[in-house]
């Protein structure tokens, strides 16, 4: 059996529960084995076991008293995984499929995704199953604030930065932000995505979307393409999918897909800056569902249907897909279905939101595919650069950050791009990213010694 199984077997013997995170660990060990013989150095410092445990885990009880009075309580995670190159970095999420096993694949994607950037960040992640749709404005101040009396015990801006994830918006941030200053009485960069009046960056918001698209933008040009009059399907529509769908429109392309949990709309029309607009309002101010947006504008609507089921049911032809959602939401069939019709394009604004038989059918075809990982790395950096300002106590223009940002998707996607080809992989996205992510961390680690 080779190293990199071995390693793999250990880690589902420990935890056999964890669907996710074996599924992130394989993709990632399958794709360094050409690390082996050019490191023999990382094999006999046990780095490649040592990346894949967690520095450590912390779980915690959140109990808290809703509207009527009655005590709740939710279990608070927070995995801190890899503190080579920077201080522990990574979202918190808030919703009902939280466990550890989603939390630790989070945590190790992470891990890659930072180093990419350039920017001195560690992997973490963390969150909670509290859900906070159909709650209160004071219900869910009161969880977030329960929640940070226990984690402001495991952060700091030099030892570990949380950010927003899926269930964890401004509001959020802002509600934690608020009682960590109050307990610790200090006004310092520990958590990222706050509001500008309170030390936020300009560009977060959008940081994940726009850096998805210039991804996409940067592998199309590798075969002498453009965004221009393309056809797109981009799934969700949080934050990620609508500025997704804002820079797609900038660039020239048409967009006919968002989703929710309730279902999905198709608008072959075209998702323009007004039809955009309204679904910022329905999503960030009135949180309502999409079929709305099918109700105003008289686009199709497909109830408990996600993107990519409706893609391949309707048989839809479009050039280049978004996945920015969850993960797994792309499977083996759909893929299939994407790629025949005509779909030469997928840049993933979600972690891992393709399978691992998606992904295959993907590299089978040789079609452009950006992995999570490297492609959505935009919304990390940011956070990086909003740290950066907050040690500064300065702030950079909208210009500044975005053209920072661009600066950025373009390097990883360089890094990615150089990587493939030295370790005998060439255009090979997924090699390429866990390559020259793994490669930084993994020397930062040697110097280190056995710690």
């Amino acid at each position: 059996m080779s190293l990199m199984n071995e390693i793999l077997e250990r880690v589902r013997r420990k935890d056999p529960e964890q669907m996710e995170f074996h599924q992130a660990v394989k993709e990632v060990l399958d794709t360094l084995e050409p690390t082996i013989a050019r490191h023999p150095e990382f094999v006999k410092a046990g780095i490649f076991e040592r990346i894949v445990e967690p520095d450590r885990v912390v779980m915690f009880r959140v109990p808290w008293v809703d509207d009527r009075g009655e005590v709740q309580v939710n279990r608070g995670i927070r995995v801190q995984f890899n503190n080579a190159i920077g201080p522990y970095k990574g979202g918190l999420r808030f919703h009902p499929s939280v466990n550890l096993g989603i939390i630790k694949f989070l945590g190790f994607e992470q891990i890659f995704k930072n180093s990419l950037t350039t920017l001195p960040m560690g992997g973490a992640k963390g969150g909670s199953d509290f859900d906070p749709k159909g709650r209160s404005e004071m219900e869910v101040m009161r969880f977030c604030q329960a929640f940070m009396r226990e984690l402001y015990r495991h952060i700091g801006a030099d030892t570990d930065v949380p950010a927003g994830d899926i269930g964890v918006g401004g509001r959020e941030i802002g509600y934690m932000y608020g009682y960590y200053k109050k307990i610790r009485n200090e006004h310092t960069g520990v958590l990222t995505g706050k509001a500008l009046d309170y030390g936020g960056s300009l560009v977060r918001p959008e940081a994940t979307g726009y850096g998805v698209t210039y991804f996409a933008a940067e592998m199309l040009a590798t075969r002498g393409q453009e965004m221009k009059d393309k056809v797109a399907l981009v799934s969700g529509s949080g934050n990620v999918a609508q500025y997704t769908v804002e820079k797609i429109n900038a660039l020239g392309g048409r967009v006919i897909s968002l989703s929710d949990s309730n279902g999905t709309i198709i608008d072959e029309k075209g998702i323009d800056a007004g039809k955009l607009a309204f679904v910022m309002d329905l999503k960030n101010n009135r949180r309502g569902r999409i079929k709305e947006y099918a109700d105003k504008y008289g686009a199709k609507f497909f109830e408990g249907q996600d993107v990519w089921d409706v893609a391949r049911e309707q048989g839809l032809k479009v050039d280049m897909a978004f996945p920015s959602a969850t993960q797994n939401e792309i499977n083996g069939k759909n893929a299939e279905a994407l790629v025949k019709n005509g779909c030469g394009c997928v840049s993933e604004g979600a972690n891992m939101p393709s399978t691992p038989e998606a992904v295959d059918v993907f590299q089978e075809y040789k079609i452009l595919y950006g992995p999570g990982k490297a492609a959505n790395a935009g919304g990390v950096a940011t956070s990086g650069l909003e740290m950066s300002q907050n040690s500064m106590r300065f702030s950079w223009s909208r210009e500044e950050v975005d053209s920072r940002l661009q600066g950025i998707m373009k390097s990883i996607h360089r890094a990615c791009l150089d990587a493939s080809e030295t370790y005998g992989r060439k255009g090979d996205y997924v090699t390429g990213a866990n390559i020259a992510g793994f490669i930084k961390v993994a020397r930062s680690m040697l110097a280190y010694g056995i710690v």
